[in-house]
């Protein structure tokens, strides 16, 4: 204990009592003690307390013993900010403007370029040679040549601005909220994986030659894990069936989209998100990681068995 000492002696002949002074600050009487350590502390140092107040040293020990939060599913805290989600939108954003920046003139053809909703090209004919999804056979490029990135760069790429503002806009409502409930790196693997599976499912099953870009193999994955993880809270899917329903009909009515990248994103993102949502909670991160990489071991063994028959 800290305490200044009073006068020596008096009235009575006996020792004068002592005023207990702040262990930070000597020159501070305070008759306030931490209620962790007793020590005295001034108003300077009280910290608010469930009951009294503790000193700035009994606070920071106490948040070091104190278990970070964790969502449902064991995702961090950090998810409710929703980084990952305007990550990805910053990323998908930023492939469109550098492809319209280094467009040559004449390098778009009809129904592509800004104002393409599903046109035959990016803005730059060479972006989409380069990243996009070619179905076998390609004599020359694609994934059965080596070219496995593809499986990845597909998803950033848009056939026009229309393209990509259709579907920012619903990763956006959809990624927030899976962000939040799932955490910055379970939805982050719940939108890749998604992704790729839909890739994967246009490497399959697509007709060749038609190059296959855009983030909807994710964004469909995102609509199957949503109606998963509302289910597993208990929470009504009421609202989400006939916005699935209606995107699932203009997949198949409307010409030029990829048919089997939607129902390939759906499904994988519908394993993952049960992966992410029924994991046993005494092991659910060592269960989750093993079930995504079960998916992604069984997605690039289709590609290579695809890519074996392809080329054997």
């Amino acid at each position: 204990m800290t305490e200044r000492s009073g006068q020596a002696g008096d009235a009575t002949g006996g020792p004068a009592p002592t005023t207990p002074v702040c262990y930070r600050h000597p020159d501070r009487e305070t008759y306030v003690r931490c209620t962790r350590c007793d020590r005295p502390i001034c108003p300077e140092c009280m910290r608010d307390a469930s009951v009294g107040h503790q000193c700035p040293e009994c606070v920071s020990e106490g948040r070091r013993s104190v278990r970070p939060a964790r969502t449902a599913f064991g995702g961090g805290a950090a998810g409710r900010q929703g980084y990952v989600t305007k990550t990805l939108i910053a990323l998908n954003v930023l492939v469109m403007v550098l492809s319209i920046a280094s467009a040559r003139s004449g390098s778009a053809v009809a129904g592509g370029g800004l104002g393409g909703l599903m046109g035959n090209s990016t803005p730059l004919i060479e972006w989409g040679a380069t990243l996009a999804l070619w179905p076998p056979p390609l004599p020359t490029e694609g994934v059965a040549t080596g070219e496995w990135y593809r499986l990845v760069t597909a998803m950033f790429l848009h056939y026009g601005v229309v393209h990509l503002l259709l579907n920012m806009w619903a990763l956006w409502v959809l990624g927030r909220t899976l962000e939040a409930v799932l955490g910055p790196l379970r939805f982050l693997a719940l939108y890749l994986i998604a992704g790729l599976g839909g890739n994967v499912a246009v490497y399959l099953f697509s007709s060749p030659y038609s190059a296959s870009v855009g983030a909807s193999t994710a964004i469909f994955g995102l609509f199957a894990a949503i109606f998963v993880i509302m289910r597993r809270l208990g929470r009504d899917t009421s609202a989400i069936v006939p916005i699935l329903v209606i995107n699932l009909i203009f997949t198949f009515t409307v010409p030029g989209i990829s048919v089997a990248g939607h129902l390939g994103g759906l499904v994988v993102g519908a394993l993952m998100a049960l992966v992410l949502a029924y994991a046993p909670r005494m092991r659910r991160t060592a269960f989750q990681a093993a079930g995504g990489a079960i998916l992604l071991v069984a997605l690039l063994g289709l590609v290579l068995v695809r890519t074996a028959a392809l080329t054997g």
